[in-house]
């Protein structure tokens, strides 16, 4: 056995341990309210203990390290198998889910997606509500660990740019990749708890606000409430997750600088700029349109409901307080489009994210230029500086494959038999890990239950393919990957 492949044997061991852990949790506190879930998450605990615990056994050995292919196996597999193993209680803790709808909604919350396929969620246990929760958080913290320290090496999508390693050798991955999961760990954890006061101070109560304040950071989206955060919008929560959304979806990396001192940096950062720009223009746009077409947005004043819906829509929390799906033509095609534009690289958000969208208006732009003046000498730049064009076609490859993975499943959930704005909204929503999408069945005020399975495993499938950037899921089904 090759020590990258031990290594990923190990680092999938330990996860699944952690996880088997983590669902303690919800047990402990289903204890004296609900048997059967208590049961069925102490049960899952040891199961995923057992076989975490054997597989790093399995794996152990002097050295540790990555090769290429170690390292996409790592990404990819973690999230597979999390998901597969979170989904395990769900199914057994006796509220009537499928392994179909338990993998579904356990996919959904490792990935951060919030798509649900629950509803009645206050007769639910507050186990299952809580393990939802834990779900979004860990995937919110798992994916700024990788993006910051495992797809820059790999220069996947572009990521290179945001390299923290001086060397380009992938085996230098996973040390670096234990400092900067302390660093980002405490800073996630430190925004996590602010935010669970910042709710309390709302109006929730302790367990509400703990569920929410881990679903915001990690921009998840999944509540405690089948009216989302709108059932606390007369309280106020609902402009906490706007300022939590927004902090949430700037890159980790600038508040690590921050605290070293560099606090010039949050602002000065390009993607923060161009974020904030886009947001605040999409939710004049929107408050325009709300208040000159008179749309009613469920007592809300038109600003505070297009920027709480807006900003959960563009970093993909998915948060509801207001049922957008009915404001009419123009606005939902704006929310549709903010389903592609995403937060800041290195953040717990989704998509296709800030730099890509101004790395492509770049290379757009200069490539036109050397159409009309063929001798100039002009390349693409991002924050000042050039950018090789090994980074640009990356960057560009990766939008590519994204809207041709959209347009896949699209396509797929219409063979299904799913309506067109079911289907174009279902495979936006989920390969951009939005959570709701558009239409009467799966719009804000809906869920994705009444889904067929074929549909809800497609769905599935294309969470991971989103929330691993493309082309880490993509890789494992092409023949070159797997040759020795």
């Amino acid at each position: 056995m090759s020590t990258s492949t031990r290594t990923v044997i190990f680092v999938l061991g330990a996860l699944l341990a952690a996880l088997g852990i983590a669902m303690l949790i919800p047990a402990i506190i289903d204890l004296h309210a609900d048997a059967q879930s208590a049961h069925a998450f102490f049960g899952s605990a040891v199961v995923c203990g057992f076989i975490g615990g054997v597989m790093m056994l399995m794996g152990q050995g002097g050295r540790y390290d990555l090769d290429a292919r170690g390292a996409i196996l790592v990404t990819s597999g973690s999230w597979i198998v999390l998901g597969l193993a979170a989904a395990i209680p769900l199914h057994l803790a006796g509220i009537g889910m499928s392994w179909t709808d338990a993998i579904f909604e356990s996919v959904s919350g490792i990935t951060t997606t919030g798509a649900t396929v629950l509803t009645g969620l206050r007769d639910l246990p507050e186990g299952i509500l809580i393990w939802r929760a834990i779900l979004q958080w860990i995937g919110g913290i798992g994916i700024i660990v990788t993006a910051m320290a495992i797809w820059p090496v790999l220069g996947i999508g572009g990521m290179q740019l945001f390299r923290l390693e001086s060397s380009d050798k992938v085996d230098k991955a996973l040390p670096r990749a234990g400092e900067i999961a302390g660093a980002v760990g405490l800073i996630y954890l430190v925004l996590t708890f602010a935010c669970f006061l910042a709710y309390g101070f709302a109006g929730m109560n302790a367990f509400d606000a703990a569920a929410h304040a881990m679903t915001t950071v990690a921009t998840g989206g999944f509540s405690t409430d089948d009216g989302s955060i709108g059932a606390w919008a007369e309280e106020g929560a609902d402009l906490v997750a706007l300022v939590f959304m927004l902090l949430s979806a700037l890159p980790f990396l600038v508040y690590l600088r921050a605290v070293q001192g560099r606090p010039d940096r949050i602002l000065s950062d390009p993607q923060v700029r161009t974020f904030l720009a886009v947001a605040a223009f999409v939710c004049v746009l929107l408050t325009a349109l709300l208040m000159l077409n008179d749309v009613e947005t469920d007592g809300l004043p038109a600003w505070r409901a297009a920027a709480v819906n807006a900003v959960s829509v563009m970093t993909g929390t998915g948060y509801g307080s207001a049922d957008f799906a009915a404001w009419g033509t123009g606005p939902v095609m704006i929310m549709f489009i903010l389903m592609f534009l995403g937060g800041c690289a290195g953040s717990s958000t989704c998509s296709i994210k800030m730099f890509r969208h101004q790395i492509a208006a770049s290379a757009m732009l200069t490539y036109l230029h050397r159409y009309a003046r063929p001798r100039a000498v002009r390349s693409v730049h991002y924050d000042g500086k050039p950018v090789p064009e090994a980074t640009v076609r990356s960057v560009l490859g990766f939008v590519f494959l994204f809207f041709a993975s959209f347009i896949g499943a699209s396509i797929a959930l219409s063979l299904i038999g799913l309506d067109p704005v079911t289907a174009l909204s279902g495979a936006a929503s989920t390969i951009a890990n939005v959570g709701p999408g558009l239409g009467d069945v799966i719009g804000p005020a809906g869920t994705y239950q009444p889904l067929p399975d074929a549909a809800k495993w497609v769905m599935s499938f294309t969470m991971l393919v989103g929330r691993l950037e493309v082309l880490t899921m993509l890789a494992l089904f092409t023949p070159a990957f797997w040759r020795s």
